[in-house]
């Protein structure tokens, strides 16, 4: 056998292993280094509250993670694969896959940076520990802190009934929960500048208790020790819907003020 053909012979031969075993591995760690997110925070911030995708869609896609459900009824937590809904009440429920969502963004959880925080006394020192060890600024990270909260300050929107008003105005009637001292977690990501339009630019954390009985989207915390860890995200990728509401409002506005304070 020739030189020429012996290397054709072997590269045949890889091929078919690996179409035998799937996806090749340089292909599931993209996959898994891949935030996946569908529709965008303009789209939620202009009142585009039908979902489009489901629970059960997201789920494929990453096991940590954020969102809301249809018509903007409380805030998502996505945790080891669970989906929970932290209602309007403070009450926090699993959620179906067949539960449709109009914005959530999540991807598989495998932490590259660790570090510990013996106290913290707001979500900006949090944020500021954080910042302080990450060594690239214009990367997607993923955020999971867990430990010991002193307080907690979170909230939840309640379920919106159409003609859907703009989240500037659907946050106006949020109910704030004062929570703690708890064990539990911050869920969420830290997006760079360029993502704006397209999802939080910065922080955007969730809250869940341990014993998953209390949550919502974080406004404020202070605690401690706190063990956070970071996943470096390098990939993105967004679904949209192909029809319906998200085709056919105008994004063009500036909407990051309002965005500013409706996560404030």
């Amino acid at each position: 056998m020739t030189i020429y053909n012996r290397i054709r012979y072997l590269l045949f031969a890889a091929a078919v292993l690996l179409l035998a075993a799937g996806p090749s591995a340089a292909q599931t760690t993209v996959d898994r280094d891949t935030l996946y997110q569908v529709s965008t925070i303009d789209a939620l911030m202009a009142g585009v509250y039908d979902g489009s995708f489901t629970c059960g869609d997201i789920r494929r896609h990453g096991n940590y993670g954020i969102g809301t459900f249809q018509a903007l009824d409380g805030e998502m937590v996505v945790v080891d694969g669970h989906v929970y809904q932290v209602a309007y009440d403070g009450s926090v429920h699993e959620m179906d896959d067949a539960v449709r969502t109009p914005f959530a963004a999540v991807t598989w959880f495998e932490p590259d940076i660790s570090f510990t925080l013996r106290n913290v006394a707001s979500i900006k020192e949090l944020e500021q520990a954080i910042d302080d060890r990450l060594p690239k600024k214009n990367m997607f990270y993923t955020v999971r802190v867990q430990g010991r909260f002193e307080s907690v300050t979170a909230r939840s929107v309640p379920a919106q009934e159409k003609p859907y008003p703009p989240l500037a105005v659907a946050a106006k009637k949020q109910n704030v929960f004062h929570l703690g001292p708890a064990v539990g977690e911050l869920v969420g990501f830290r997006c760079p500048a360029f993502a704006e339009k397209v999802n939080v630019v910065g922080y955007h954390l969730h809250y869940i208790a341990a014993d998953r009985q209390s949550g919502g989207h974080l406004l404020d915390l202070a605690g401690g020790p706190f063990t956070v860890l970071v996943d470096e995200t390098p990939s993105f990728h967004l679904d949209v819907p192909t029809s319906g509401p998200f085709q056919e409002i105008d994004l063009s506005g500036d909407r990051t003020k309002a965005l500013e304070e409706v996560e404030q």
